[in-house]
């Protein structure tokens, strides 16, 4: 069995591969709106998806937590935009309280990768 970490710290590795799925840490992303901060993050996923040899047509699984729902639809609008046609991953999506103030969404994603 090969387990490959990468960017690993003391507390974390950014991508944990297994078995053909690579699993990310959680990405938040910069910025003011909601939009802002999830366009941020989604650009962090895909560099650690390109990292894992991955991308965003290879996502199995997205949990997205936001520190409000009532930012549901402006994140929605970011992501959907964001998702190639045709290959929507399973998703969840709720409300936490996030790390720092500042953070209004994180998003967790676990993808395939060509072994």
């Amino acid at each position: 069995m090969t387990i490959t970490r990468i960017e690993t710290g003391a507390r974390m590795s950014k991508i944990v591969k297994h078995n053909g799925v690579a699993y990310l840490c959680g990405q938040v992303g910069a910025g003011e709106s909601v939009a802002d901060q999830t366009k941020d993050c989604l650009s962090r996923v895909e560099a650690l998806l390109t990292t894992a040899g991955s991308s965003n047509e290879q996502i199995l699984q997205a949990i997205v937590w936001l520190a409000d729902m009532d930012d549901f639809a402006e994140m929605n609008a970011v992501w959907d935009a964001w998702v190639p046609k045709g290959a929507a991953p399973a998703r969840a999506c709720g409300e936490a309280k996030l790390a720092r103030p500042e953070l209004k969404v994180e998003i967790i994603v676990t993808a395939a990768f060509d072994v």
